[in-house]
């Protein structure tokens, strides 16, 4: 699931990205601007993704550091409890260890004869503890070694090594072999990043630069475009529309278009003319205008353009 996410987190930033580039280029602004913004959110969403996940693992590595403290405190705990007094077992019929003539004679007496009971009662169970340890090493293995080591698997090295496949250290050379080619293609491909780079740059600049241009020899440039507006039907409503965005649009080329005048074919295609002609990077600047309608609920769409006319 998560590489299928940041494949198609991948691809959608690829994809704004080619139309931020395509939609500059044709003087296409509102679209560049939601492209740019579809750009950002994508890079914001991947890298909050990314930060998300290192943070789970981050949680999750304390969580099991905390697990396996509690458990040592835990074993700490009992091993003290344990040790704390040793010698409870040991008392006389009145709870009190060893008889301390609080009982008066008969707890004295009870004690003269519980010393030599106590004393062969301890080696016999430890001539049966011995027994048990003896026959327990030879049947069995140890078990908290075995916990202990699968606890401490995760901090063991690959199997095959950091590298690959372990080998002996005699078969290792002292010295690693020299790559002198390394550092030549390292500085190449910088190089080529940044020449790469610079000429991306460039060219987009190049495609949106406003520059006088010659102008063709024609009397007059014309664009038909057809217009609807979203929510209605009325004729009135798309002569407005299709005014607004033409008076709009014909101030966004670089030449002087004092002659410029829109008139109606049909209901919703309207022509254009501007005299005179206007230059081909003029001409991709207006249509690039009109097609990204800037129009509140307007959407245009280029039927054609050409010259009309031969200049004198």
């Amino acid at each position: 699931m998560k590489l299928i996410s940041y494949l198609f987190g991948g691809l959608s930033t690829l994809a704004a990205a080619v139309y931020l580039v395509i939609y500059l280029y044709r003087w296409e602004w509102q679209r560049a601007v939601i492209c740019g913004v579809l750009l950002l959110a994508v890079e914001g969403f991947l890298v909050c993704v990314i930060l998300l996940g290192r943070m789970g693992r981050l949680e999750r590595r304390l969580s099991d550091a905390d697990a396996r403290m509690e458990e040592v405190r835990r074993r700490l705990e009992h091993a003290r409890e344990t040790s704390a007094n040793p010698f409870r077992w040991l008392g006389n019929g009145s709870g009190t260890p060893f008889g301390d003539g609080r009982d008066g004679a008969d707890s004295g007496n009870r004690t003269f004869v519980f010393v030599p009971i106590l004393m062969v009662t301890g080696a016999a169970l430890s001539g049966v503890a011995w027994l048990i340890q003896r026959i327990a090493a030879v049947t069995t293995r140890p078990g908290a070694e075995r916990r202990l080591a699968g606890r401490l698997a995760p901090l063991a090295a690959p199997a095959g090594g950091v590298h690959g496949v372990i080998t002996q250290l005699e078969d290792r050379p002292a010295v690693p072999p020299s790559r002198p080619l390394r550092p030549l293609l390292t500085a190449l491909g910088a190089v080529g990043g940044v020449a790469l780079l610079v000429f991306l740059v460039y060219a987009l600049s190049d495609a949106t630069e406003t520059r006088e241009e010659a102008r063709p020899n024609a009397a007059a440039s014309t664009v038909v475009f057809q217009i609807q507006v979203h929510g209605t039907q009325d004729a009135h409503a798309r002569e407005l529309a299709a005014r607004d965005l033409w008076e709009g649009c014909r101030r966004s080329t670089a030449s002087l278009n004092t002659d410029a005048s829109l008139g109606q074919l049909a209901n919703g295609v309207f022509a254009g003319t501007i005299r005179p002609a206007l230059s081909s990077h003029d001409m991709m600047r207006l249509r690039g205008c009109i097609t990204d309608a800037g129009v509140n609920r307007a959407t245009a769409k280029i039927l054609g353009a050409g010259e009309a006319g031969v200049s004198h």
